[in-house]
C-alpha cells in the first residue's frame, strides 16, 4: 500500500497493530487504565487511530467493516458484518447490568472513585436486586469477565483467575455504549423476572 510505503516502519506497524487490536477488542480508548496500577494513561492506539483515520477508515471498508469515532466517549471503535460476536450467557448480562448500575448511580457523585468495584459488591448489589440468585462458580466469574475486559468494559490487575473479593475493577465509560441507562431498568425487570434455564444473549 502506497500510503504504508510512505511510513517509517515504525509507523506502519503501529497502524498494522491497532487495526488488529480494533478486530480483536472492537474499540479503542483514549485513555486506559494500568492493569497494574489503575493509574490512568494515554492510550498510542488512540493517537494512531486519530493521526491515520482516514487512511484505516478506507482499509476497514473494503472489509465491510466501519471506523467509528464517538466523541463523548473519546473512542474510536468499529462496527460491520464481519465483526466476530462474542456472546455473554444470561449470567454474564447480568453482571453487565450490575457494573453498569454501579457506574451509573456513583459517578456522579464520587468522580473517578466511582468507575472501582469488586467482586464483594458486584455480588452483594446482585443478591440485593435479584439479578444473582446463586453462588457463581470460578469458570462463570472467569468468562464474562474475560469478555468484558477484552471489549474494553472493564480493567482487572493481573490474572482473573487471582482476583480476591476486594481486588479493584475498573470500570470503563464504554459500558454505556453496551448498556444504556434508559433500557437498563427494564433490562433489570427482565433478568429478576426470567426463569428456565439460561440463554445467550449478544453483548
Amino acid at each position: 500500500m502506497k500510503y504504508m510505503d510512505e511510513l517509517s516502519q515504525s509507523e506502519a506497524a503501529g497502524i498494522k497493530k491497532t487495526i488488529q487490536d480494533l478486530f480483536r477488542q472492537t474499540c479503542i480508548l483514549q485513555v486506559k487504565c494500568d492493569p497494574v496500577t489503575l493509574v490512568q494513561r494515554d492510550n498510542p492506539r488512540y493517537r494512531i487511530c486519530a493521526n491515520h483515520r482516514e487512511f484505516i477508515a478506507d482499509y476497514l471498508s473494503v472489509l465491510d467493516c466501519e471506523l467509528v469515532h464517538d466523541p463523548q466517549e473519546h473512542i474510536f471503535r468499529i462496527k460491520g458484518e464481519s465483526m466476530p460476536i462474542d456472546k455473554l450467557t444470561l449470567t454474564g448480562t447480568r453482571i453487565l447490568l450490575l457494573l453498569k448500575m454501579i457506574y451509573r448511580d456513583r459517578i456522579m457523585g464520587e468522580g473517578l472513585n466511582a468507575t472501582v468495584t469488586c467482586l464483594r459488591e458486584i455480588r452483594e448489589i446482585g443478591s440485593n436486586t435479584n439479578l444473582l440468585t446463586r453462588k457463581l462458580t470460578a469458570q462463570e466469574w472467569q468468562e464474562a469477565l474475560s469478555t468484558l475486559k477484552m471489549h474494553q468494559i472493564i480493567e482487572l490487575p493481573g490474572a482473573i483467575g487471582n482476583l480476591e473479593d476486594d481486588t479493584p475493577i475498573y470500570i470503563y465509560s464504554t459500558i454505556n455504549i453496551f448498556c444504556s441507562s434508559v433500557e437498563i431498568n427494564e433490562l433489570i425487570k427482565k433478568y429478576e423476572e426470567s426463569t428456565g434455564e439460561e440463554s445467550e444473549e449478544d453483548i
